[in-house]
């Protein structure tokens, strides 16, 4: 197994385990977004309103699959949908006060876990390094993206 094949088995357990932790740190509430859900809303937030088969492509969904998402956040106030100004046909999809907020207080929830836990198992050097190796990793998410639309860093809630 090469240095490479050996990091990637590493980072991808690591990352999985991590992403399995904050899920199960959500609190469950009925009104609580999804892992989609959420995902769509921060999105939004950081890219401005996107046609649905853009927002379908970055999600790595089919724009039918994306309906269902849509049309529950959309129930609950949390985007809307017009018609795109240069086609007609298309729609784009906006996040509205009440999406962000709701963004705000999934993404608060798995914060204050997340915080917590790097406060109480790191030093403040690993922290560093982990701070570090969050950049790296969101430059190796954009790998091979090049017709996908990337999402670089978010912007501050």
């Amino acid at each position: 197994m090469t240095e490479s094949a050996q990091v990637a088995g590493s980072v991808r357990w690591a990352v999985s385990r991590l992403a399995s932790r904050l899920r199960a740190q959500q609190s469950g509430d009925v009104g609580a977004l999804t892992r989609v859900g959420a995902s769509v809303l921060a999105n939004l937030r950081h890219s401005g309103p996107l046609t649905v088969s853009a927002l379908a492509a970055i999600e790595g969904l089919q724009p039918q699959s994306l309906t269902r998402v849509l049309n529950s956040l959309e129930e609950d106030g949390r985007v809307v949908r017009r018609p795109d100004e240069h086609d007609r046909r298309a729609q784009r999809v906006a996040i509205t006060e009440q999406g962000r907020d709701a963004l705000h207080e999934h993404v608060r929830e798995g914060n204050r876990w997340l915080a917590e836990a790097l406060e109480s198992r790191l030093t403040p050097a690993e922290r560093e390094i982990v701070l570090v190796a969050a950049g790296l990793m969101l430059k190796v998410a954009e790998h091979g993206g090049k017709d996908k639309p990337t999402l670089g860093a978010p912007p501050p809630l």
